[in-house]
């Protein structure tokens, strides 16, 4: 096992809106149906072949972040497997179109440097949930593993540093407590002796 090997770790694996699946049904359909030729198998798609496709095909949907590469999978009969190191991402794009806001879909395309367009087209993924959020820590990442400085070690010094400011305040608290103590049982201390010097009742005088 290489050296990069060991050092990877994995930062985020995508989740997919399950509102991919009649989106993908409509827009095949769509293009089937503009045919003539493939308007009977239009029919046959919207009858639930397309069902059929559009469920395997979310079913096998992956997409991995890690603090080296970002990995995606997809398709049914020709698969598409890409494993992007992250300094050869110049971008992440965010696409959010007509149709894909009726569906709450939005697409990342990934570009890299020298890619051809059907190489672009392939590496696009559909559907993923809170995709802005996955688009910056992707260029996060990327940012960091070029500076010298992965992703997984940043977040490692901010918990570091976010442990050393709670240890600090707990320190604090604690040194109130310990003075708070001691002041109290100084006071006590000498409020004893003023108690015994006090001076004692006097008794009542009887008459004889």
């Amino acid at each position: 096992m290489s050296s990069q090997a060991r050092t990877e770790l994995v930062l985020q694996r995508a989740t997919f809106n399950t509102l991919i699946r009649p989106y993908l049904v409509i827009q095949v359909g769509f293009i089937l149906a503009i045919t003539v030729v493939g308007l009977p198998l239009a029919v046959l798609w919207f009858c639930g072949i397309g069902q059929w496709w559009a469920r395997h095909y979310y079913d096998k949907l992956e997409c991995e972040l890690s603090n080296r590469t970002l990995r995606f999978r997809k398709g049914i009969l020709f698969q598409v497997e890409k494993t992007i190191p992250l300094e050869n991402i110049q971008d992440v794009t965010f696409i959010e179109g007509p149709i894909l806001r009726q569906f709450q879909l939005t697409l990342l395309k990934f570009e890299t440097a020298g890619q051809s367009q059907h190489a672009g087209n392939q590496m696009q993924l559909v559907g993923i949930v809170e995709a802005h959020d996955f688009r910056a820590r992707i260029l996060a990442a990327r940012d960091g593993l070029r500076h010298g400085q992965p992703a997984a070690a940043a977040n490692a010094t901010d918990q570091q540093q976010a442990q050393l400011v709670l240890l600090t305040r707990i320190a604090e608290r604690l040194d109130d407590i310990s003075l708070l103590l001691k002041s109290t049982a100084q006071g006590q201390t000498a409020s004893k002796p003023a108690d015994e010097n006090a001076p004692s009742p006097a008794l009542p005088m009887t008459k004889p």
